[in-house]
């Protein structure tokens, strides 16, 4: 398995143009049980309180009818269980959505996918959710730009709300830019509208992507790749006559300018662009930025 995503990521490297038209066969059998073999055994339990344990009491059973209902497009994805847990530093609580066991098991095998294809498109300067990239690669990056380039002026920005908000129209339309597998783009869709179970009670899931399952994390950075990165890099830094630089870690960046009537230029832009083009009937809005003189 590896063997096959590696060689589909080396064609995703080589034709950047390139849209995939068969990935969902890839989720068999052998795929399902590797994923179900990472997956760690003390994590929350979701809707049906199925744990790793439990699961595997039948294991090649339940691999098997999996990827029957996999194969067949029966299968439905469960909804997610809600939870609350603390924000750091804030009395405010995030959202966690915990997806069932076996929903794990899938979303894994389509973040992996995912990733093996995207992670070709992606911008240097995103860090979040990556393979060999953390947080503290992101402040070297963001260190590296203050110090070598000629930035004076910051703005940083917190997307409020990003993934209980991610429109999925758009966020399929992202997909769609290399996917052309109806299977697979079909049981993505499953996913992001499966419902939320808080307090007994379910819930339809007409936005987002809760913030806590497998997935969520390839489908942010697939979503602000083609929202924020590419609208950065190709659009906006062209505009500018000083250097400007970013750093993105997940729904969080900083953008640095040479002069401060750019970083205000950029200020006054980014809201109402994010607004008019690529959020829809403005339910998510970028927090309030910052612009700081260094």
């Amino acid at each position: 398995m590896e063997t096959k995503l590696a060689r589909i990521a080396q064609i995703a490297k080589e034709r950047p143009k390139e849209k995939f038209t068969s990935l969902a066969h890839l989720i068999n059998e052998e795929m399902l049980l590797e994923c179900h073999n990472e997956l760690k055994a003390n994590k929350a339990a979701g809707v049906d309180e199925v744990t790793k344990a439990e699961y595997e009491e039948n294991l090649q059973e339940n691999i098997k009818r999996l990827h029957e209902s996999l194969k067949d497009m029966t299968y439905i994805p469960q909804p997610v269980r809600r939870v609350y847990i603390p924000k750091p530093g804030k009395s405010e609580l995030r959202p966690l959505g915990i997806p069932a066991y076996e929903d794990k098991i899938v979303q894994l095998a389509i973040s992996k996918i995912l990733t093996a294809i995207f992670e070709q498109d992606f911008m240097n300067f995103s860090y979040g959710f990556r393979p060999n990239r953390s947080a503290h690669d992101a402040l070297r990056g963001l260190n590296e730009i203050i110090m070598t380039k000629k930035i004076n002026w910051i703005v940083d920005a917190d997307i409020k709300g990003f993934f209980e908000h991610v429109d999925h129209a758009w966020m399929m339309r992202c997909l769609e830019v290399r996917i052309a597998d109806t299977s697979l783009l079909r049981l993505i869709a499953r996913i992001l509208k499966s419902g939320v179970m808080e307090n007994g009670e379910i819930s339809p899931t007409k936005e987002g992507t809760p913030q806590g399952g497998i997935i969520s994390p390839i489908l942010a950075n697939i979503y602000l790749h083609y929202v924020l990165d590419i609208w950065f890099e190709r659009i906006m830094k062209k505009r500018f006559r000083g250097n400007a630089e970013t750093v993105r870690y997940a729904d969080d960046f900083i953008c640095g300018f040479q002069y401060k009537e750019e970083a205000e230029d950029f200020y006054n832009e980014l809201i109402p662009t994010f607004r008019t083009s690529l959020i829809r009937n403005n339910i998510f809005h970028i927090q309030l930025p910052k612009v700081l003189s260094l």
